[in-house]
């Protein structure tokens, strides 16, 4: 007989995970042992602490066994944290609310390479860069659509592997 699986999706701040809503409310009439998932929600997502972070749960109903998977923040949560700033400027267009360093646009690059349709470190960067945008954060002091035609003439090929 097959397991009877069922999965909750929640988007939580990392390592901040209580048996409160979102997560309390959708496992308890599951069975499950909310504590314990929470912490496991907590250690997984500790690494991310003061980003919301997006994490899957996955509960078989019969044996009330669990598996949770921590997803990878948005981007724009990412573009916060590497510009220490709350949140982007809201007026695309007005005054820069941070700045990142090509070397952090990489890492986020890589770090959502595989959710973006990306064909390459270069095109996720671009992506990256067009976040950074409507953020109202500039990347080296520059804009970042400056940043993404020196990308295009192959300034950055040996951050980029081009």
């Amino acid at each position: 007989m097959e397991a009877k699986l069922k999965t909750i999706r929640v988007v939580i701040e990392g390592g901040r995970a209580t048996g409160g809503p979102p997560i309390g409310p959708a496992l308890g009439p599951m069975g499950v042992n909310v504590p314990l998932v929470v912490k496991k929600v907590n250690e997984l997502t500790a690494d991310y602490a003061g980003l919301r972070v997006p994490v899957e749960v996955t509960v078989n109903v019969d044996d009330k066994s669990f598996d949770v998977r921590v997803c990878t923040p948005t981007m724009t949560a990412l573009i916060a944290k590497a510009a220490s700033i709350t949140k982007g400027s809201g007026a695309s267009g007005s005054q820069p609310v941070g700045d990142i360093s090509m070397e952090q646009v990489v890492s986020i690059a890589k770090a959502k390479m595989e959710q973006l349709s990306a064909r390459d470190l270069k095109g996720a960067a671009k992506t990256v860069l067009g976040s950074c945008v409507s953020m109202g954060v500039t990347v080296g002091g520059k804009s970042p659509k400056a940043v993404q035609r020196e990308i295009d003439e192959g300034l950055y090929d040996d951050l980029l592997g081009g």
